[in-house]
Formats: C-alpha cells, sequence, structure tokens
C-alpha cells in the first residue's frame, strides 16, 4: 500500500517538478525561424531529436495554446513515468515502439500526424543504439506528407546516466542549445534503398545539428 502511494504521489508530482527544472534553463535557439514560422501558422510537423536529450526536447516542443502535438512513449517501465510527465504537459501519447507494438505504433503515428497533429519523436529510442536513426520520423512525416524538422540539443552542464543513450540530467540555472534544420520534405517516391539513405543523410544532419549546438555553448566534447 505505501509503495502504491508513493507511485501515485511522484505521478501528480513528477511532471510538475520536471517543469520547474527545465524552465530554469537558459535556452539558446539558432536556425529556428522556419520551425517556428510552421507552430504559429498551426501546420503540422514531426520533429525529431536524440533520445538522449529528450528531456529538453519534450520541454521545447510541448503543444502550446491548442497545437496539438503526439508523442511516441514506448511500453516500458520507464517509459510509464515519461507518459505520466508527457500527458501532462499536453502530448496526446501513442505507446509503443520499433521492439514492442512497433508495426502498429507506425500506423498510429501516421493516422495522427495525416489527421492534423503534430509528432514529436526520439529516433534512436527505445533502445538504440545510440545516434542512430530509425524509419519512424521519416515514414511518418512521409506518408503524412509533413516537414520533417531536426532538432540537434546540447546542454552545458548535465548529469549523465549510464544508460545506453547517455541520458542527459541538466543542471538547474545552466544553459541550452538547439539547433534546427529547415523543415524537410520527404519525397513519397523514395523507397528501399533510397530510403534508407534518407535516412543516414537525415542521422548524419542531426548530428551535425548536435554538434552545432555544443558549439553555441562553447563545448568541445561531445
Amino acid at each position: 500500500m505505501k509503495k502504491k502511494l508513493f507511485v501515485i504521489a511522484l505521478r501528480i508530482l513528477l511532471w510538475k517538478v520536471v517543469l520547474w527544472w527545465c524552465r530554469t534553463l537558459r535556452v539558446k535557439k539558432v536556425g529556428a525561424q522556419q520551425f517556428e514560422g510552421l507552430r504559429a501558422a498551426g501546420k503540422n510537423y514531426v520533429v525529431a531529436f536524440w533520445h538522449g536529450s529528450m528531456l529538453i526536447g519534450w520541454f521545447l516542443h510541448r503543444p502550446m495554446g491548442k497545437e496539438k502535438i503526439s508523442a511516441l512513449v514506448s511500453q516500458s517501465n520507464d517509459g510509464e513515468f515519461l507518459a505520466t510527465v508527457l500527458e501532462r504537459w499536453g502530448y496526446t501519447l501513442i505507446r509503443g515502439s520499433s521492439h514492442s507494438g512497433g508495426k502498429e505504433a507506425m500506423q498510429l503515428m501516421i493516422q495522427s500526424v495525416a489527421g492534423g497533429s503534430s509528432l514529436a519523436i526520439t529516433p534512436d529510442g527505445p533502445r538504440g543504439p545510440r545516434h542512430e536513426m530509425k524509419m519512424g520520423a521519416l515514414r511518418a512525416a512521409q506518408q503524412a506528407s509533413v516537414p520533417l524538422v531536426l532538432a540537434g540539443i546540447a546542454l552545458e552542464k548535465k548529469k549523465l546516466l549510464r544508460s545506453w543513450d547517455r541520458f542527459e540530467v541538466p543542471l538547474p540555472f545552466s544553459r541550452a542549445a538547439v539547433a534546427y534544420s529547415e523543415p524537410m520534405i520527404v519525397p513519397k517516391e523514395l523507397d528501399g534503398q533510397s530510403l534508407d539513405e534518407c535516412k543516414m543523410n537525415m542521422q548524419q544532419q542531426l548530428n551535425k545539428l548536435t554538434a552545432r549546438a555544443e558549439e553555441e555553448l562553447g563545448m568541445k566534447d561531445t
């Protein structure tokens, strides 16, 4: 009973604590004009950021006003706590991953975006390998004919967890930077090898954007 009450209390308070924590950060955005223009115009899109920096990624891209944004969250135990935070932040949750519920999750992502929702996704999640992009973000953007935006994120002061993604916990009141790509359309005719090549290009670009964000903070090492 005590454990159950603790979990309930944690879920009630967790999203508020994380929200306050993230709001203490000083965030610099690079190349965000076109992406923010999409949001201001009420157009839907897919935005992708690496799993290790997802805390800031989810925070920065949470729904504002009447904006509707879906988020893919794994069906793991860790995913349950993330789902609690994101749901409180206003996200519409899609549960699944490339390992569990993958095909169903992909269809739900495509349907959500095609139906007028944007999508925020960590393309190397939920189990990695780290910084290796899977097809989810590309296929959702391609099938729904919406722009794909990549967001490279860097934190000046952080705690790195010993997880596969080297999960980054920012220190309060530190600096963060986000470097955005231009909104990109994934051509409908891409398939097979050509789509794989596009995925690799996007992966390289997201890594370059992450390095660009690190440069904005004066960081030399990843």
